[in-house]
């Protein structure tokens, strides 16, 4: 770095720069922004506008208070760089002109601090006046060149930079400081100064990809704090160090390059950065290939751009067919790419060659053949191989089949097989074998796109197809279908009608003559000879038949031939009737209803005839001459050539219904008539000319249809009445089936006896005890014997032999009977496990006793005593509390 040096000189007042040529060292990196020195101009007038200007805007900017700016980041050549600064009064338009010289400082050689230079001293600026004996100080009046600092420096720490002292230290005591990032904003105590010396020292290394540049504001104060110079900018510059290697965007770079390209064609762009200064040798980059795999055709297929990192082919002979993909190792080297000194990385880039249809499909042989059964369509008769060097499933393999001769008619088609690429070749309309047994296409095979320019088709491309038509039994076809006749209507059955024949198209198999058959035939009117195909009349043509439509009745025939397998084919014969006057006209509608007075009582009538013009109306309608009544009572008028109007001929007629038979003759050649009868109910009328009778008119009895009906609804009503008795009674022996057909009178043990009378309560005291206690003087004969139960019983297991008990008086003999049991059912090893029912003794075929109802009511009951009863266990104990409980 070179000594900042600060020299005052006396000078007279005069308007203008203080010297022609101002010099200045200053960095050789500049950045845009950079302040870069202070153009002194003086004015001995304060008040005048004074404007800067530079001979090199583009590069160099000067500011209203003279700070010379850097426009642009370049690098300062060797050479001193010169440009011109101007100055101009606004007011006055005088111009003022100074040179400056820019020489950048010397490269950093490494050395250490003590060797290289002496501390440096920076001293507040000043300016004396002529027509003062004191010092005044000037804001501004320069701007200190820029400190250069390298980064990472090794120390020792702290380091000094720079010395900030003012003259006014010899007759005050002065305090230093320094503000601004790097001091007392973030990041602080990168820089301190020494505040009674003004010693500025870095704390610790730098790093310029942090931060580039420090701008720092020097104060002097006196020991009061107060200011006593203005404050003054130092900018510490952090100079780059080749401390960063490049680093590659991506590590893998993937372009691709059509094969067959020509030397100097664009692949792709790979690119690396470097967090070094890029305006400094440390961050320029230079790019190189390393290494190519594979080395075919040449190991030098393509080149890269060394500084902007485009790679392009610098070899021809690029065949996807024999090398699919090309990978290169790419190096990025800086310091321009100095290989003793730069710092280098590698990246890979792979570069697929893509496909261009440089190879024609081809077919594998030469002639393809195939055979098509006749009349057969929708079938692939042929498949087309073709082989293609081309990637598979692109544009430039897909292939696309076109006949050139051989199908003048379009009779085949050929489709592509999207999976193998085949040819299918398929026939989309009929072919007769007796027109055409063979044809021979002539097919050509192309890609979707075109071949690439220079490759012609080889002969390969194109094929012959050899398809032979197989002859198979064809349907027999009459001629013409549908075959029209005209016939009148009325041609009588048994007459012959038409010929209605078919014919075999198969010329070249020997098969006999056709057979004929009917199909349809609505109306069963026709038959067919099976032979000759003569057709006859099986009865009356009838225009007017319900199977007639628009006059035209349709049957249907087949033809069948004996061939294998047997064909058959159908024709339609259509028989257009004529009509002819064989239906007479009726009236309509067949019931009218008018008023028994003359007036208002006419009634419209039309005619009906199913035949058609000139057989049909106009009709005439007349009345009969008998009976004499008809037109004594009633008279017609034609009204137009189908309708009529019949009206009472006599003022007063009685109600009722009364049968006026009309006589209708159409205009047929010769005319056809009718007497139809219209069945008028005459009724008393309103003013309004309205039936006010309820009776409507009914015939004389009901139709047949009506008492069908009313004798079917009988009949099912009488079905349902019997079926709902027959249930009944079904249901009711089904009752009587589920109750048990036991007499009580023959065995009522387990039963629970019904009795008719219950007692008297407690005026009941004539019940006789002893009688449950004595069930051996019953008779003999009418004790069952021992194991006989009921059919409704369950089953137990085998019964044990209890002991009987003899008849005592004593009531203690229940007790013993008891005991006697119990002991047999614990010692009885056939006695189930749990509570069940135990069978002690049987109680006859019928009781002496009388009625249960009150058993303390008995004297004899009442004086007995069970409190033994309480010895016989938990068993008796619910027994024990109803009869040992005393009077209550």
């Amino acid at each position: 770095q070179a000594p900042i040096k600060a020299t005052c000189e006396d000078l007279s007042c005069k308007t203008g720069f203080p010297e022609d040529v101002h010099s200045a060292v200053v960095s050789r990196s500049v950045h845009g922004g950079q302040p870069l020195l202070n153009v002194r101009f003086r004015s001995c007038d304060g008040n005048k506008k004074i404007h800067f200007g530079s001979s090199e805007p583009e590069d160099f900017r000067v500011g209203e208070d003279g700070v010379v700016y850097a426009e642009r980041s370049f690098q300062l050549s060797a050479e001193p760089t010169e440009f011109v600064v101007s100055a101009q009064d606004k007011e006055t338009q005088q111009e003022w002109q100074m040179r400056v010289k820019l020489t950048p400082e010397p490269a950093f050689t490494g050395a250490s601090e003590k060797d290289q230079r002496k501390i440096e001293e920076i001293i507040f600026p000043w300016q004396q006046y002529k027509h003062s004996s004191s010092l005044k100080r000037q804001k501004r009046d320069w701007v200190i060149p820029p400190i250069n600092l390298p980064e990472n420096s090794k120390g020792p720490f702290p380091q000094e930079l720079v010395r900030i002292r003012s003259d006014r230290d010899k007759s005050l005591s002065l305090r230093y400081s320094v503000t601004g990032p790097g001091a007392d904003q973030p990041p602080t105590g990168i820089f301190i100064i020494n505040p009674i010396s003004g010693q500025l020292s870095v704390t610790k290394p730098l790093d310029r990809e942090q931060i580039a540049s420090f701008h720092l504001r020097a104060h002097a104060v006196d020991v009061n704090g107060n200011q006593v110079e203005n404050p003054i900018d130092i900018v510490i510059n952090v100079i780059d160090m080749n401390d960063n290697r490049p680093e590659f965007l991506h590590q893998v770079w993937n372009g691709t390059v059509p094969e067959g390209s020509k030397p100097g064609t664009y692949v792709m762009t790979v690119t690396a950065i470097d967090a070094d200064d890029p305006n400094a040798q440390n961050g320029m980059l230079r790019y190189r290939i390393l290494s190519q795999a594979p080395s075919s055709p040449s190991p030098n297929m393509f080149t890269i751009n060394n500084e902007t990192g485009d790679i392009i082919t610098v070899a021809a002979g690029l065949d996807r067919e024999k090398v699919q993909q090309y990978t290169l190792i790419i190096q990025a080297t800086d310091m321009e790419g100095n290989p003793t000194y730069g710092l280098s990385n590698t990246a890979t880039a792979v570069i697929a060659v893509t496909d261009v249809n440089d190879n024609p499909p081809e077919f594998t042989a030469m002639t393809f053949y195939g055979e098509v059964p006749e009349n057969r369509v929708d079938v692939i008769v042929a498949n087309l191989t073709v082989t293609d060097k081309d990637q598979p499933h692109t544009q430039a393999w897909n292939a696309l089949y076109r006949m050139t001769g051989g199908d003048p008619t379009g009779r085949f088609t050929i489709l592509t097989d999207p999976n193998s690429n085949d040819g299918l070749v398929t026939v989309v309309k009929p072919i007769d074998f007796e027109t055409n047994r063979m044809f021979v296409l002539t097919v050509a095979a192309e890609n979707q796109v075109p071949l690439a320019k220079g490759i012609q088709h080889p002969p390969q491309s194109t094929a012959t197809v050899s398809i032979t038509v197989i002859d198979v039994n064809e349907s027999p076809y009459f001629v013409p279908n549908p075959k029209l006749v005209r016939q009148e209507e009325g041609l009588m059955a048994g007459s012959m009608l038409t010929t209605f024949t078919a014919q075999d198209p198969d010329r070249y198999m020997q098969q006999t003559s056709l057979r004929y058959s009917k199909l349809s035939d609505p109306a069963n009117w026709l038959k067919i000879d099976p032979v000759n195909g003569q057709i006859t009349t099986t009865a009356v043509l009838d225009r007017e038949s319900i199977y007639v439509q628009n006059n035209m009745y349709n049957a249907t025939f087949l033809a069948s031939d004996n061939g294998i397998p047997p064909m058959s084919g159908t024709g339609t014969l259509q028989i257009y009737l004529l009509d002819i006057n064989d239906n007479a006209p009726q009236v309509h509608p067949k019931e009218a209803t008018t008023c028994e007075t003359l007036q208002p009582n006419a009634i419209n009538i039309t005619a009906v005839d199913p035949d058609i013009d000139p057989n049909a109306g106009p009709f005439a309608f007349e009345l009969p001459d008998t009976p004499a009544s008809i037109k004594r009572n009633w008279t017609i008028v034609r009204i137009s050539g189908d309708h009529a109007q019949l009206s009472l001929r006599i003022r007063f007629l009685e109600a009722g219904i009364y049968d006026v038979p009309i006589v209708i003759t159409d205009s047929g050649n010769p005319h056809a008539s009718s007497t139809s009868l219209l069945k008028v109910k005459v009724c008393q009328c309103d003013l309004n000319g309205d039936c006010t009778d309820v009776d409507r008119i009914v015939g004389a009895g009901l139709g047949t249809g009506a008492i069908i009906a009313i004798l079917l609804c009988i009949i099912i009503l009488l079905i349902l009445v019997l079926m709902f008795v027959v249930w009944m009674k079904r249901r009711d022996k089904e009752r009587q089936a589920k109750q048990l057909l036991i007499d009580p009178e023959d065995d009522v043990r387990d039963n629970i006896l019904k009795y008719d009378e219950e007692g008297g309560g407690e005026e009941d005291q004539d019940y006789d005890l002893s009688q449950l206690q004595q069930p051996d003087t019953l008779e003999p004969d009418a004790i069952k014997p021992v194991g006989i139960r009921r059919l409704d019983e369950r089953p137990i297991h085998a019964e044990p032999q209890y002991p009987v008990r003899s008849a005592a008086p004593h009531p203690g003999d229940i007790g013993d009977f008891i005991n006697e049991g119990l002991k047999a059912a614990d010692n009885d090893p056939t006695a189930p496990p749990y509570d069940s029912l135990l069978v002690f003794d049987y109680e006859g075929s019928g009781s002496t006793a009388g009625s249960l109802s009150s058993l303390n009511s008995s004297s004899s009951g009442g004086e007995q005593d069970y409190d033994y009863l309480n010895d016989w266990g938990p068993r008796f104990k619910k027994l024990a509390d109803m009869y040992g409980g005393g009077d209550d």
